[in-house]
């Protein structure tokens, strides 16, 4: 594999620039470069600036790269990584792309202008053997490859990001018919590892794979609801969660992408695809020309399918009516054979029994998924050699839940055939002969290879470890209903979590000190981790409600003892004990990650001590451990605890959560020795190399002595701060009240400054404050309206 350090970026647009502060979070250095202005504007020229001035020679790429630090979701893991980004323009600059490694041309998508841009300005500078890639969303390699000189085509592809990049998994390569093969499986390798990219493969045709079909599959939506006169809320009431694709369903995502991008996607689709079967489906509804010509794109025109108002109440939620032409208050359609699966967790069982319902709602799944489904059948091998590729590209591009063919094994490939065919629609003879997409042969698994009319073994990568496949070869030691402990090999255990929204309850507590036994015993150390959407959501706030109901405050006592000795007994495993958590690592999932030896996290995790949103402090483990940690830094520098103090109190009392892993480290969460996966998939195979390293060097530690409380002169400073902040309206009551217990526990409790006590102290004071928070009816309420709402209530 050839190094890329360097990275040029041409085009400071919204996708150039997001390119580039995503190939910057990936540790790279960036040159991005855009056009220079024909003139100085006024303002510049009132400034004494003129057309040659560097200021106004880079006024556009400026603007892009500015841009990006305004942006939300942001860009970069951390802003200030920014500074890695050099700009310039494309008259004084190109000679700049000698230093490059890869260069990615992002300008406007159009053929004629990336042919004349490529010859005149990007070939003449480009050093020998550097990689040329094209983020174009659908126009032809090789035509574009056409005036390229051989040396220069054998090192061009398309590279094609999904926005925004830094958040959408999916990047499509496309290799012209020049490309070395072995650069193509070089860099597919590398932009997994390196960006954290899920790489598909795909073919020369108009909008590859992603944006073939899920563009066929809003148009096709939007052909339905309006035969079946149905609303765009009632559409995506149905096709979002409910049929295993995104909350954002089929208008949310329009909106998103933007009603223009989408209309000329499906234009362009019409233009080109003149022997696709299903050709006028991407022709522009009337209504979605009439709505971009009124400028409601979607999110970027604060107006497009959906609208918000601020009101006296709150923002309101307005949806377009296509047959008036105005928006209308939301109406939140609701259908039988959505509601009965709102408490299914399999996506293919929530599709199954949606497309099996009997109401409107129902028929309007069949129907899309019917038609989709086929269409997708009938790409291969058009867009793609494999099902594989296509499945990759819609989940990870799309974020489907799952793709279209593991879709067709859900509801079933024979009774797909039977229900098409009794609504007269045309099925592929193909398909009428295909038991099912996949299958297991053993813990193998394997695809159906439509071209060979064989199964194949679907391809993985060594360096990912799967637990469904690992079940599947048995390696699985111990399990209950809501965890497992799984054999990794070399000795390293997984401890797996995999209760609804890994919420933790006194059975994964339990199998705690059971998955440690099973690793000091037969192994070198253990991973705690899972494959589900989110880490863990942090503990079980359904239990908590109950038992606060009832007045069992001795049950909620015994429990948070079992976490509290559950997460201890991760700190003091003798042997090394990584966590590696991604997406939401929230309350109790957080306090599990901060007890282990190590953190190997993912780039995007969530991560926060986030007990204060329902009236709680974290009780397990966790206030102790910041307040641990803020003196461990005051002794490593020799300087006073209150700053550290200080910070970790607002982080708990104001609920933060770090916006990625990266930010963690600056909030204390993570630590020097712990590290960062940019790809999910290479997660646990990231986090049992960490293991099997610690455990070469492991001395196992005992439980903290003698630590020098930071004491009641801190805890008051912080307390009258609170009081300030409750009198000027900046906090309620109440959460100074609750401020105030966390400060006396952060703070070792009402002792001089200095006083020694020991981590066992801290435990006591955690579960003590815990517990008399529980008692306000306050908190109550807080945990009742979090349970309703699914959002924090200040009271």
């Amino acid at each position: 594999m050839r190094q890329i350090r360097r990275v040029a970026v041409l085009g400071s647009g919204v996708m150039g620039a997001t390119i580039a502060a995503h190939l910057v979070n990936g540790g790279f250095d960036v040159l991005l470069l855009d056009i220079a202005p024909r003139e100085a504007s006024e303002a510049e020229k009132a400034s004494g600036l003129s057309v040659e001035s560097a200021t106004v020679r880079n006024r556009i790429v400026r603007g892009g790269y500015e841009g990006l630090l305004k942006m939300k979701p942001a860009p970069f893991y951390l802003k200030e990584d920014a500074r890695r980004i050099e700009t310039g323009n494309f008259e004084d600059d190109m000679g700049r792309l000698r230093e490059c490694d890869w260069v990615i041309e992002v300008i406007i998508e159009n053929m004629a202008i990336k042919k004349q841009f490529f010859t005149e300005k990007v070939v003449p500078n480009l050093s020998a053997g550097a990689i040329l890639s094209t983020n174009t969303s659908g126009l032809s390699v090789n035509e574009l490859a056409s005036v390229l000189p051989m040396e220069v085509r054998r090192n061009f592809l398309v590279t094609h990001f999904f926005n925004p990049p830094r958040y959408m998994r999916l990047l499509e390569i496309v290799g012209c018919s020049d490309t070395d093969p072995e650069l193509l499986s070089s860099m597919s390798t590398f932009l997994g590892k390196s960006l954290g990219k899920g790489i598909v493969s795909a073919k020369d045709t108009p909008n590859f794979i992603a944006n073939r079909i899920g563009v066929y599959a809003i148009f096709k939506s939007m052909r339905h609801m309006l035969d079946m006169g149905m609303s765009v809320e009632e559409v995506d009431a149905v096709a979002g969660t409910a049929t295993a694709r995104p909350k954002s369903a089929a208008f949310r995502t329009a909106d998103l992408v933007g009603n223009d991008t989408l209309a000329h996607v499906g234009s362009n689709s019409y233009d080109v695809l003149v022997n696709d079967e299903e050709r006028d489906v991407f022709q522009v509804p009337d209504f979605l020309r009439a709505m971009i010509d009124k400028g409601l794109l979607g999110n970027k025109t604060k107006g497009g399918f959906y609208r918000k108002e601020k009101g006296e109440g709150g923002s309101k939620v307005f949806y377009y009516d296509y047959i008036s032409g105005e928006y209308k208050p939301s109406e939140r359609p609701r259908f039988g054979s959505v509601d009965a699966v709102k408490q299914v967790d399999d996506p293919a069982q929530r599709l199954k029994m949606v497309v099996n319902g009997s109401d409107k709602g129902a028929e309007f799944a069949w129907k899309s998924m019917r038609d989709t489904l086929i269409y997708t059948f009938n790409r291969i091998p058009e867009i793609a050699d494999d099902i594989v590729n296509v499945d990759n590209a819609m989940r990870w591009g799309f974020n489907w839940e799952i793709g279209p063919f593991e879709m067709f094994d859900a509801i079933g490939v024979a009774e797909f055939v039977k229900r098409a065919k009794a609504d007269g629609v045309a099925v592929p003879a193909a398909l009428e002969k295909i038991e099912s997409f996949y299958r297991f042969e053993g813990a193998t698994r394997l695809y159906y290879d439509i071209q060979s009319g064989q199964y194949r073994e679907v391809p993985m990568d060594p360096e990912h470890i799967h637990f469904d496949i690992l079940r599947r070869a048995g390696a699985v030691v111990e399990k209950n209903s809501n965890c497992s402990i799984v054999d990794l090999g070399d000795g390293v255990f997984a401890f797996e979590f995999h209760s609804k929204m890994n919420a933790l309850s006194g059975d994964i507590l339990s199998m705690t000190h059971k998955a440690i036994k099973r690793a000091e015993s037969e192994g070198v150390g253990l991973v705690i981790t899972n494959q589900g959407a989110n880490f863990s959501v942090g503990a079980n706030l359904m239990m908590l409600a109950v038992a606060l109901a009832e007045g069992a405050y001795d049950d909620v006592a015994m429990v948070v003892k079992a976490f509290q000795q559950a997460t201890m007994a991760v700190k003091y495993s003798r042997v090394p004990v990584v966590v590696a958590p991604f997406g939401m690592t929230l309350g109790g999932g957080c306090e599990f990650a901060l007890h282990g030896d190590a953190i190997n996290a993912h780039a995007e995790t969530y991560m926060g001590l986030v007990e204060v949103g329902v009236g709680l402090l974290p009780a397990g483990g966790g206030t102790k451990e910041m307040c641990l940690r803020a003196v461990s830094l005051a002794q490593q520098f020799d300087t006073d605890v209150s700053p550290f103090i200080f910070k970790n109190f607002q982080n708990i009392g104001m609920a933060k959560v770090s916006m990625g892993a990266a930010e963690a480290f600056g909030m204390g969460y993570l630590r020097q020795g712990d590290s960062i996966s940019m790809n999910i998939d290479r997660l646990v195979a990231d986090a049992k190399s960490k293991v099997q390293s610690l455990a070469r060097t492991y001395r196992p530690a005992k439980p903290l002595e003698n630590i020098p409380a930071p004491g009641r002169s801190v805890a008051a400073s912080i307390k009258s701060q609170l009081w300030n902040m409750a009198q000027g309206g900046f906090a309620t009551e109440y959460e100074a009240v609750m401020g105030s217990v966390i400060a006396d526990v952060i703070c070792g409790g009402d002792v001089p400054a200095g006083t020694p006590i020991s981590e066992q102290y801290l435990l006591d004071l955690e579960r003590e404050g815990f517990l008399k928070l529980c008692g306000n009816k306050k908190t109550v309420e807080r945990v009742q309206h979090m349970l309703k709402k699914g959002k924090p209530l200040r009271n």
